[in-house]
């Protein structure tokens, strides 16, 4: 257990498929963005850089299975990206960001649940959705999200399956013994291994999205999206102690991410160079997301930034005012809500203890 949290000053353990892994997700996103860029067409970033992110699930995991994963990640992801370039054409879309944005939290969480996703939670689905929401748009960009998106997704796919072929899976740690007497060594699922349940768990993701959103939205601040990936990227903690963790990694890490960004941000301006630049963010991401999350995030946030500026470009200064406060605003108030659901379920007693979820391990 404590090699599974592995605090400020150390890194986690490296997983024997890691750098197999951040290859796979690096050329999947870069190659994406150098097809839209080459065709002179910008502003299709966000479709092509959510649908490749689906090259992103089934990690470590043995071919037929990550294939399994990433086409269900892949399904998701275009609907995800083709439903927010339906709300962009909304009145009032800030609003309808913020219910659409619960919706996909709550049936994401639902999804993680059942089908024991990694990385677990909805996060990239709201991301995704939230992203592409945000900005206005016409009718007629919701066949192209759809179309650029399900290409992205689909050569992300393939990426994926000839990595598997190329690079043969690495072993697989055992699982440590059980000791005796427990349910593990009856062969009972063990608590940590298994969600306590399918309810929850989904609500509390929807409840800090929506809330999360709405505080952002009323208080006018510019990228209310942000703060909802922050607060379900903190509900997806696997228990208590871990979620306080997530909170203090997202915001500090992020906090100091907005320092590198802004170097980049003045100093990158080619759009082919962005284009390297995000890849490299992509691969050290990838490399160090499972073992130091805060770590993890001085790469994630300027690479987010670079991807939107790529795509809409905006005035430096205040994109990262917006990026700091809503990570912030967002990270407290999953926490609250994580907490909350945290003890109504202690107070339900030992029957809802077997039946109420936390949320399952993970990113």
């Amino acid at each position: 257990m404590t090699a599974a949290r592995p605090g400020w000053l150390h890194l986690g353990p490296r997983r024997p498929d890691d750098r197999r892994a951040a290859a796979q997700a690096t050329v999947a996103v870069a190659g994406s963005l150098l097809v839209v860029l080459a065709l002179g067409r910008t502003d299709w970033t966000s479709y092509a850089a959510f649908g490749a992110f689906a090259a992103l699930y089934g990690r470590n995991q043995p071919t037929g299975r990550r294939l399994r994963r990433q086409l269900l990640g892949a399904a998701l992801l275009t609907t995800c990206v083709t439903a927010g370039a339906a709300a962009g054409t909304l009145a009032d879309r800030e609003w309808w960001l913020v219910l659409g944005c619960g919706v996909v939290a709550a049936l994401g969480s639902a999804i993680v649940v059942l089908e024991e996703w990694r990385p677990p939670g909805p996060l990239f689905l709201v991301f995704a959705f939230g992203a592409v929401a945000s900005v206005a748009r016409e009718p007629d960009q919701v066949p192209v999200a759809l179309a650029v998106a399900a290409a992205s997704a689909a050569y992300a796919v393939v990426v994926g399956l000839l990595s598997g072929l190329v690079v043969p899976q690495g072993p697989q740690p055992p699982r440590p013994a059980a000791p005796p007497g427990t349910r593990a060594q009856a062969g009972a699922p063990t608590p940590s291994a298994v969600p306590r349940g399918t309810t929850l768990y989904p609500a509390l993701a929807a409840v800090s999205v929506v809330l999360s959103g709405a505080v952002s939205t009323g208080l006018g601040i510019g990228h209310p999206y942000w703060s909802m990936v922050a607060a379900v990227a903190v509900v997806t903690g696997r228990d208590r102690r871990h979620r306080w963790e997530r909170a203090a990694h997202r915001i500090a890490g992020t906090l100091l991410g907005l320092v590198v960004a802004a170097a980049l941000l003045l100093v990158v301006t080619d759009d082919v160079a962005v284009v390297v630049v995000v890849g490299v963010l992509q691969l050290l991401t990838e490399l160090v997301v499972t073992r130091h999350y805060a770590l993890a995030l001085l790469a994630i946030t300027p690479l987010a930034l670079l991807m939107g500026q790529l795509a809409a470009p905006r005035p430096v200064g205040p994109l990262l005012l917006d990026r700091g406060v809503e990570t912030v605003v967002g990270s407290l108030l999953g926490l609250a809500v994580a907490l909350l659901g945290a003890a109504l379920v202690a107070r339900a007693g030992p029957l809802s203890r077997r039946t109420a979820p936390d949320a399952p391990r993970g990113r």
